[in-house]
């Protein structure tokens, strides 16, 4: 997911900005005496919808949805190969290989309206996703959906191994509201009530105010409210943490140490660990001469991950990749093949010469020329406002030219850049793509047959780079439905060889579930030594880590 992007900010308007954020959090101040926190992002005023299933509401742009509205199972994304933890759920059960799950529904929780949360509400709330294209966004091809007594039982005409803790992940919301509900794609859900420890005290479009709860399933929360405000930009979202007056938020600051965490050393933090997404270079892989995998392995061998890191992600932001698989490490690690671990990719012009000329590339001066006799030119998109991918591919145009490629950078406006990519009406570009609890989910959006459309088609939800591989394709459907570890295994040492020997992106760097927070007020919070939750606040795990929050006097 990619997040606004600004240059780097003034020191002298971040101190002018931050005399009028002082006055709209309590941080500033002095003492918590209401034991509040305050909650940012940088999205801009937010019409009024709390609908928890879907991400343009602004119960999800915000994150708030998550704290009225709890899943079955809490999936730790900063620690992915952990298993889920039972939150609604207090266990469940898969058989027959993935293709039937059984929830048991954990007891004595209610809704705030207080009644009880029941099976029955859990099967409607999957059957909800199973009715609504526009709530099932992993396509979960939701079968039978039974409840009994206190468990639900759901079946799927194939196996679900890649997908289960997707599907754990699945909110509850109470039957008795939402079956009154004509359109659920279109509800504006005014009035939220969830299994979560707090409810909607008010509503603006810049601050959405939560207070907690008198009763909980749990034990109650010790933030007794979340003040959650929409900045206009990066720019006002990143003085208002420099300020005190944002407390929490997930926003890229290319010169982080100058205008934020300096401003407070002692309580101003951040921390950023990735995810198993990944961001690249997609090559098109129909396009000449970029259809020749050894002109991609070649630009792959020659990028500065180093620089990418420093110069255009802070050195924080998105963690450096550079293992030859594309997987990131170390959470990725124990996934990686032996033949393929510790070895990393370091920028060697020589040997990706060595490595074109032998494919048929050869050499006109400095320049080089492809197979057919053509000087071999690169252009690379990117929306012009994206400040981080436009430093990283600046520095691949520098990279390339050390083997004779003449590359250009053309910029230009989101819109019009994301109708291109899902066209395929590019040579390349810098992309992401999903995560999940093992590379599977990288390794199918780069190179799943199945996700492949012409070019000129749009609509395409990964594989921008119409790249197609027989064994790729079978490997992704072998790991998706083999009935042993052993099998998955095999299919997924096989997707790193095909990486590596096709190269259809060029890896840069991981995602990640990172955020800034303030210790000033609170104490709890998710780092290296204690790495129980992501420190985003607008992942479901954004509960947990509250739940985690103590007054730090």
């Amino acid at each position: 997911m990619r997040v606004k992007r600004i240059a780097a900010l003034t020191l002298a308007g971040i101190l002018a900005a931050a005399l009028a954020a002082c006055g709209s959090g309590n941080s500033s101040t002095g003492g918590n005496a209401g034991a509040v926190l305050n909650i940012g992002a940088p999205n801009g005023p937010q019409p009024e919808n709390h609908n928890p299933f879907l991400e343009t509401s602004a119960a999800g742009s915000l994150g708030y949805r998550w704290m009225i509205y709890e899943p079955l199972v809490m999936r730790n994304k900063a620690r992915p190969t952990d298993p889920g933890r039972a939150w609604l759920a207090s266990k469940w059960d898969w058989a027959d290989n993935y293709t039937k799950l059984t929830i048991t529904v954990r007891d004595n929780v209610k809704f705030s309206d207080g009644k009880p949360m029941t099976a029955q509400d859990v099967a409607f709330s999957l059957g909800l996703l199973k009715k609504h294209p526009a709530f099932n966004l992993h396509a979960i091809p939701y079968g039978e959906i039974t409840p009994s007594g206190n468990t639900v039982t759901v079946t799927f005409p194939r196996s679900q191994f890649t997908n289960q803790l997707m599907i754990l992940e699945a909110a509850v919301v109470p039957k008795h509201i939402w079956e009154q509900v004509k359109d659920p794609a279109q509800e504006l859900n005014k009035n939220p009530v969830g299994t979560g420890p707090y409810t909607l005290k008010s509503f603006t479009q810049q601050t959405v105010t939560l207070t907690a709860r008198e009763s909980y399933w749990q034990e109650l929360p010790k933030v007794k409210e979340l003040r959650y405000t929409s900045y206009n930009d990066n720019n006002a979202q990143t003085t208002a943490l420099a300020a005190g007056a944002s407390e929490w938020a997930f926003v890229f600051i290319p010169n982080y140490k100058a205008v934020y965490t300096s401003k407070n050393p002692q309580h101003h933090k951040l921390w950023f660990p990735a995810s198993l997404g990944v961001h690249g270079l997609w090559f098109n892989t129909e396009k000449a001469p970029f259809d020749n995998a050894a002109l991609r392995k070649a630009i792959n061998l020659v990028i500065n991950r180093e620089d990418i890191f420093i110069q255009a992600e802070a050195g924080y932001f998105y963690p450096k990749i550079d293992n030859v698989t594309g997987i990131p490490t170390p959470g990725g690690e124990a996934f990686i093949a032996p033949e393929y671990r510790g070895k990393t990719l370091t920028p060697n012009v020589d040997e990706a010469k060595r490595m074109l000329t032998a494919a048929g590339f050869r050499y006109e001066g400095s320049a080089l020329i492809d197979p057919a006799g053509k000087p071999v030119k690169l252009t690379m998109s990117v929306p012009s406002g994206w400040s981080d991918y436009v430093t990283t591919l600046e520095i691949i145009k520098d990279n390339v030219s050390g083997i004779g490629i003449t590359a250009t950078v053309d910029k230009t406006n989101q819109d019009a850049w994301t109708e291109a990519v899902e066209a395929g009406n590019f040579e390349a570009v810098l992309h992401w793509t999903e995560d999940g609890p093992t590379p599977y989910q990288a390794y199918r959006y780069m190179m799943d047959g199945e996700l492949y459309k012409p070019l000129g088609t749009g609509q395409t939800i990964g594989n921008y780079g119409r790249f197609r591989n027989e064994q790729a394709t079978a490997a992704l459907r072998q790991y998706a439905n083999a009935t042993d570890d052993a099998g998955r295994t095999t299919a997924l040492h096989d997707l790193q060889r095909i990486m590596i020997e096709q190269q259809p992106v060029a890896v840069t760097g991981a995602a990640n579930v990172g955020g800034m927070y303030s210790t000033r007020n609170w104490v709890g919070w998710p780092d290296d030594s204690n790495p129980y939750a992501p420190a985003q606040p607008s992942l479901r795990t954004s509960l947990d880590v509250v739940l985690h929050l103590k007054p730090a006097s």
